[in-house]
């Protein structure tokens, strides 16, 4: 149960957030104390693998009070040092392999104390389409609104994939985007910490230039404001009014789909979608992005189904969904067709 405390602190930056949608906040990280820390700890998993430091859940619980006692003073003082993450890499079906990031838990608990934080400011700013990663939101909302909104007249699909978003994000860009509503130096020298600490593979740690933490708590929160600022608030501010027929985008994490009811208007976001991602030193991939007539016979893949239009038990056309199967080529023969003769880079005009 969160503590009443912890609940007021939170309750009154997000009334404020939503009074002064303008507002940057400078001083937050004073919030953080003992207690504070001891909601954080209650509200992070218990039953992960520990970090590079060895010590689990359990062991650090066994002398909680003294430990966060310590955490606190070290975050306090600035002399908490974030350690490196424990990287191994899993076999994918494929045939590739995907890091898995191990974080020391202590970390994990100064990461919550400061996502809790972010969110209590930025969860009044997200739009609601989009999903990934946030209290009240899952992946059936995201699954759901796709399927209703291909219903009202969504037949054209753009279906975008951002190429490594989570390994390219460039670290001054998104304090940059950051700081446009929480610009509190403690705070942000915390996310350096994290955005720094490096990966730790055997006894050899690397420091890469760009992406977020593996792993981490911090990074899910930090890739939803990168993408409420590069994505959602372009798509409402910027596109959306501009089209000529009815729209929609719903996103889950760094999975999105902007569904279109005219050609023309999804062949401009199309075109738009790269342009806009370029200028934040991230690509859409180009053979894994495609524009889809979502019509009887063919389909799009989100969030690991694949979606088709069916007859119902009743003799009515209704929209379905299956778990989909890795695909061998990024994209099928049907769904490709529609592309081709009339590419991103030969459409007129932008978004």
């Amino acid at each position: 149960m969160s503590s009443p405390t912890v609940s007021t602190k939170l309750q009154r930056i997000a009334e404020q957030a939503v009074r002064d949608p303008g507002r940057v906040f400078t001083t937050l990280a004073h919030l953080i104390d003992v207690g504070f820390l001891k909601e954080a700890y209650h509200r992070t998993r218990k039953d992960a693998a520990p970090g590079v430091d060895g010590v689990t859940a359990e062991e650090y619980g066994k002398n909680l009070d003294e430990n966060l006692r310590n955490l606190h003073e070290r975050l306090r003082t600035g002399r908490y040092k974030a350690p490196p993450v424990k990287r191994v890499w899993l076999y994918k079906d494929d045939g590739g392999k995907r890091p898995i990031g191990m974080t020391a838990f202590e970390d994990k608990i100064a990461q919550r104390a400061v996502a809790m934080i972010l969110g209590a400011v930025y969860e009044q700013d997200f739009e609601d389409f989009s999903h990934g990663f946030r209290e009240g939101h899952s992946p059936h909302q995201a699954l759901r609104e796709v399927r209703e909104k291909c219903k009202e007249g969504g037949a054209w699909i753009v279906d975008a994939d951002v190429a490594q978003f989570y390994d390219s994000l460039d670290h001054a860009l998104m304090l940059k985007i950051v700081k446009r509503r929480v610009n509190d130096g403690a705070l942000l020298r915390l996310i350096g910490t994290w955005l720094h600490a490096g990966v730790m593979e055997g006894i050899t740690p690397i420091h890469p230039e760009k992406g977020t933490p593996q792993g981490g708590v911090i990074s899910p929160v930090l890739s939803n404001i990168v993408l409420h600022h590069v994505l959602d608030r372009w798509y409402v501010r910027d596109v959306r009014d501009r089209l000529r027929g009815r729209s929609f985008l719903v996103r889950f994490a760094d999975d999105f789909l902007i569904g279109c009811e005219r050609e023309d208007d999804a062949r401009r976001v199309l075109a738009a979608l790269p342009k806009r991602f370029e200028r934040f030193k991230l690509a859409i991939h180009p053979e894994k992005t495609a524009l889809i007539l979502f019509r009887k016979g063919s389909t799009f893949d989100f969030l690991g189904f694949t979606h088709f239009w069916a007859r119902s038990r009743q003799g009515y056309w209704v929209i379905k969904r299956k778990t989909a199967r890795k695909r061998a080529a990024p994209r099928s023969a049907a769904n490709l067709a529609v592309v081709s003769g009339s590419s991103a880079r030969e459409t007129a005009g932008t978004v």
